[in-house]
């Protein structure tokens, strides 16, 4: 095997498997007159990605994935030439050479993708997955809070998470619909291949493995075993007061207050006729309180929130107007978009309020 291949293309490529796979993951390098393919898995993931080249001679080999992604993310050149020498496979720069020893090829496989159930739009897959998949759990003895349920609602894909204390929803148009789909798939694998996407982005399942594919990628891993979520499941029929405000603006003002909040930054949004009035302090620091402007509807009920998650709840709504819609008691908050016209990603977010100290 012999090839040129600009450097950038190829860090980026090699940098988004060794993300995905483990340091002791093996990569596999094929070459022909198309380019270059790296491919490579590890326990239940595997990945496939395709890069630009200008092959010499066609060829594959398997090198270890951690020094060659390393290697290759910090050339400072523009063009690198890979070439096998003997037992090594050489790195070239017009000033430098490494070499990484050649592995045996019958060790790693490529298993081939499930079937294609469905395609979505890759860059509103992206955006819904940076609310939803932030709302799992990063680390949880249950399955279920550690995957976001990727489901084919008619012509629509349902994107859920939750860690217990949130939930997010997301809802967005589908291209194609072959098969219906329903499967749990890992959190933080779905968001990093959701970030090297481009274009149409086609989604395959089976009953035990789900892969995303674009032009020029693959990403395919195994299924949480676990019961899947639901919104239905949070109860939402007991809304007495909606209000609807800047979401920009509530989340300055939480992080101005929070600063004289005790060290569990729990705050109370006390709700006025038209206006929300927030209000802490601390022993050691002293006391805050700011009022917002907004439009109030029904009653008067005042939720408590810690103040990060609230301020993760407003995240995806920034630049706009959200509408709190708050039930009684320790029921869930649901925030949605004051305005849903022109948006591609329909979401709704369920925020769990806490007793107020």
């Amino acid at each position: 095997m012999d090839l040129t291949s600009f450097v950038r293309p190829l860090a980026a490529v090699v940098t988004a498997a060794a993300r995905l796979l483990s340091r002791q993951a093996r990569l596999r390098l094929r070459a022909n007159a198309d380019g270059l393919v790296v491919s490579g898995n590890d326990r239940d993931l595997a990945i496939r990605f395709s890069c630009p080249a200008t092959t010499h001679l066609d060829g594959e080999v398997v090198v270890p994935a951690a020094p060659f992604a390393e290697t290759v993310r910090m050339l400072d050149v523009d063009q690198v030439r890979l070439a096998v020498e003997g037992s090594r496979l050489a790195i070239r720069t017009d000033h430098a050479r490494f070499a990484l020893p050649l592995l045996d090829r019958d060790l790693l496989h490529d298993p081939a993708p499930p079937p294609l159930l469905s395609k979505v739009d890759g860059a509103a897959l992206g955006a819904a997955l940076r609310t939803v998949a932030g709302t799992a759990a990063k680390d949880d003895p249950l399955p279920v809070f550690t995957g976001v349920r990727v489901q084919s609602i008619g012509g629509e894909l349902c994107l859920t998470a939750s860690d217990r204390y949130r939930m997010a929803v997301a809802r967005l148009p589908l291209r194609e619909v072959r098969r219906p789909i329903d499967v749990l798939v890992p959190a933080t694998l779905l968001t990093e291949a959701a970030r090297h996407s481009t274009g149409a982005m086609g989604l395959h399942a089976d009953h035990s493995h789900f892969a995303l594919s674009w032009p020029g990628g693959t990403v395919t891993t195994a299924v949480l075993d676990a019961g899947f979520l639901s919104a239905d499941s949070i109860p939402s029929d007991a809304v007495d007061t909606e209000v609807e405000v800047g979401a920009d603006e509530l989340a300055a003002a939480i992080r101005r207050v929070g600063v004289y909040s005790e060290d569990r930054r729990v705050l109370t949004l006390e709700v006025g006729d038209a206006h929300l009035r927030l209000a802490s302090a601390r022993q050691d620091t002293g006391e805050a309180e700011e009022l917002l402007k907004a439009n109030v509807c029904g009653g008067r009920t005042s939720p408590s929130f810690q103040a990060r998650y609230l301020l993760d709840a407003l995240a995806p709504f920034s630049g706009e107007r959200v509408r709190l819609a708050i039930q009684p008691g320790l029921r869930a908050c649901v925030l949605t978009p004051a305005d849903e016209d022109g948006r591609e990603v329909g979401l709704k977010y369920y925020l769990m309020p806490m007793l107020p100290r």
